[in-house]
């Protein structure tokens, strides 16, 4: 939403827009003029001279700052099923063997962060890897069996997860396994992104804290440190993207709005994308650009009479809250005066050969 224009330069404004008793805009042209009609209000002529106080000015992708967690390491928890299979000795079975010589078995982590298993009875495994849990249940194991030969891996993933919200097609929880998850897999997890999704701030909530993430710059620009691993207990949004929009109007051929969230535009692209110019009614040395800030309103103009305009108009980066407007050409306001005349015309013509 745009700020309204602060007086007196607003209501300067208002009426040389206003001016015209016929509902059409024109903005003065020339230097003399604006500065009669528009008293206070700072008219910025765009140049080749001073075109690049305006220009785009390269803006580097910001690296977050959520620090890497180092290399991956899944640790079972309560709620994992865990998968035992001892070579042969199918006693120790719980199933069926799933390999030649190997009875398996699986078993669920408790609460307390322990399962039991036969001889052994209860095993401390949370906070464990499996190599870990796999050397405990051995040496435990060696009292009752000769050199116990153990495979242990997890079959069921349910202790860790992590929480992905926001704009992605199905908000969820996403659970850790031994394979780290990272952002962009996490949210293609959840079903990938909105249309409306903002890549540019993602946030990612670890330890009390909340780190910006720009993931936009991971995919245009392969930023690693901007696709992070997730850990344990992480709450992802993805945020919506905040309305930014110029707005082009005037003597143009598809007066409309201009999304800026997407990519940076400039005023000579606004204009393409709307068609370009009304070439019957616009005035090529009128091309405005209103611009609101905290200081007061400022009006830049462009004239685009010459191809050296449009390369400068190219130059312009737009701002959110710009309207760009293209007055009318005088010459095209005196042929709509002509138009409306003739029926009249016309019709006394008619009336006085009747009467002759």
């Amino acid at each position: 939403m745009i700020d309204k224009f602060s007086a007196p330069a607003s209501l300067a404004i208002f009426l040389v827009l206003a001016a015209c008793a016929d509902g059409s805009v024109r903005v003065p042209v020339s230097p003399s003029a604006q500065a009669s009609a528009l008293p206070g209000v700072n008219v910025v002529a765009l140049t080749p001279a001073n075109i690049a106080s305006f220009a785009a000015q390269p803006v580097g992708s910001k690296r977050t700052a959520l620090q890497p967690g180092g290399k991956w390491i899944y640790r079972v928890g309560p709620g994992d099923v865990i998968r035992i299979a001892v070579f042969d000795h199918p006693e120790l079975s719980t199933g069926t063997a799933d390999r030649q010589g190997a009875a398996a078995s699986t078993v669920m982590v408790q609460d307390d962060g322990t399962f039991f298993y036969p001889f052994v009875g209860k095993v401390m495994a949370a906070g464990m890897t499996a190599e870990q849990i796999r050397t405990a249940l051995t040496e435990q194991l060696a009292t009752y069996i000769p050199d116990p030969q153990i495979e242990v891996s997890v079959a069921e993933f349910n202790a860790h997860s992590i929480v992905i919200t926001g704009e992605v097609a199905t908000p969820r929880s996403v659970a850790l396994s031994t394979r780290p998850l990272q952002l962009l897999e996490a949210i293609n997890a959840a079903g990938g992104l909105t249309p409306l999704a903002d890549t540019d701030h993602v946030t990612v909530q670890r330890g009390g804290e909340v780190y910006d993430v720009d993931l936009h710059a991971f995919l245009a620009e392969g930023l690693s440190a901007n696709n992070p691993v997730l850990t344990a207990g992480d709450i992802v949004t993805v945020r919506r993207q905040v309305a930014l929009e110029a707005y082009v109007m005037g003597s143009v051929r598809q007066p409309s709005v201009v999304n800026l969230a997407l990519d940076p535009i400039t005023l000579t692209q606004a204009l393409a994308r709307q068609g370009g110019l009304d070439e019957l009614r616009a005035d090529a040395r009128g091309v405005f650009v209103f611009r609101q800030t905290a200081a007061g309103t400022t009006v830049f103009q462009l004239d685009v009479s010459a191809p050296e305009g449009w390369l400068t108009g190219n130059r312009f980066l737009l701002l959110s809250g710009d309207v760009i407007y293209v007055t009318r050409s005088p010459l095209s306001k005196w042929n709509d005066t002509i138009r409306r005349l003739l029926p009249t015309l016309s019709a006394g013509q008619s009336a006085d050969a009747t009467g002759r």
